[in-house]
């Protein structure tokens, strides 16, 4: 399973994220909390994965999210003390 499909489909990737980006705009702006899109997101990209790839290959992509998570590459805003 590759991060977004083959090589040299930036166009595709560039599409898709507009699209996303279009929806979660208009579900906020429709009065869903950001929270309950964020889930929903995760919860369709998941399944579609698991039906694209299987289950061993999500939970292999899922597990190398967590150390990226913990090192920050999602955190926006960082608060410095």
């Amino acid at each position: 399973m590759q991060a977004f499909g083959p090589a040299g489909g930036d166009d595709a990737r560039m599409k898709a994220l507009h699209f996303i980006l279009e929806a979660w705009e208009e579900g906020t702006g429709s009065g869903i909390a950001p929270e309950m899109m964020a889930y929903a997101a995760l919860y369709t990209a998941l399944t579609d994965l698991v039906a694209s790839y299987g289950e061993d290959s999500v939970v292999t992509l899922v597990n190398g999210l967590v150390p990226r998570v913990q090192k920050g590459e999602f955190t926006l805003y960082r608060s410095r003390q």
